[in-house]
Parts: C-alpha cells; structure tokens; sequence
C-alpha cells in the first residue's frame, strides 16, 4: 500500500491530520501506540480547531521528531524548522497555517481541502528525513 492510500484508509477510519501523520510514523517504526495516536486527536478537533496552527503541522513535526531520534537537538530544530517554513509556503495560498484559515471558515472544506495538505505535508516530511538518511 503505498502512502496516498494509507492516509485515506486513516481517514476513512475516523483518524484527524494530526493522528495520520502519527500512525505514519508508528507504521513506519513497525509499532503500535493506538493510547499515542489517540491522545493525538486532541492537537486537531481541540487545539487546531480553537485557532491553533493545523494539526498536520503539528502531526508532521511529531513524525520527524519520532523518526529523527538519532538526530542532535541542533539538527532536530533545524529540521523542525525547514519544516515549519515549508508548510507556511504550502498554506500560504490560504491566508495562514491554521485550521480556520485552510477551511476558509468552513469545517466542511475538510474533505476537500486536507486531504492534499496531508499528502503533500507527509511528502515534504519523508524528503527531509532522506536528505539526513533517515527514510
């Protein structure tokens, strides 16, 4: 099963952006955390969704520190970092990096819109890790 279609087995089974992004790491460690990717949902359907930054940043900078381990704290915030600043360019053509700004008010916009923000974001996150050998 490649990526694309794991995300939408995720979603389709209820997980938010922030919980794909977590399982994709656990998936790809061999593990299983299901009181991890649980206690995850909060980063979207509380945190993002009150005006926080959206819940697959948050997912994806949680995936890089899970793969990132082996990284010193230096390389772990200049990966966080390159991150952060990509994901800002990729929702720029919304207004802003949270949830509100994405949905354009309009939780809805979730099925149309998130989906291309999840894939591109886990994409992003895998060619940063390979760039440290990491993936």
């Amino acid at each position: 099963m490649d990526a694309f279609d794991r995300i939408l087995e995720l979603s389709r089974s209820g997980l938010y952006c922030a919980q794909i992004m977590v399982q994709l790491a656990l998936d790809a460690e061999g593990k299983e955390n299901a009181e991890l990717v649980d206690a995850v949902r909060g980063l979207c359907g509380g945190f993002a969704w009150s005006g926080g930054p959206c819940g697959v940043l948050i997912g994806g900078i949680c995936l890089l520190t899970m793969l990132g381990r082996e990284l010193s704290e230096e390389e772990k915030i200049k990966l966080i970092g390159e991150y952060h600043d990509w994901f800002r360019q990729r929702t720029a053509q919304y207004g802003g990096e949270n949830c509100d700004c994405i949905l354009q008010g309009d939780r809805s916009n979730m099925y149309v819109t998130c989906p291309g923000v999840v894939v591109d974001s886990y994409a992003k996150c895998v060619e940063l890790l390979q760039e440290r050998g990491l993936a």
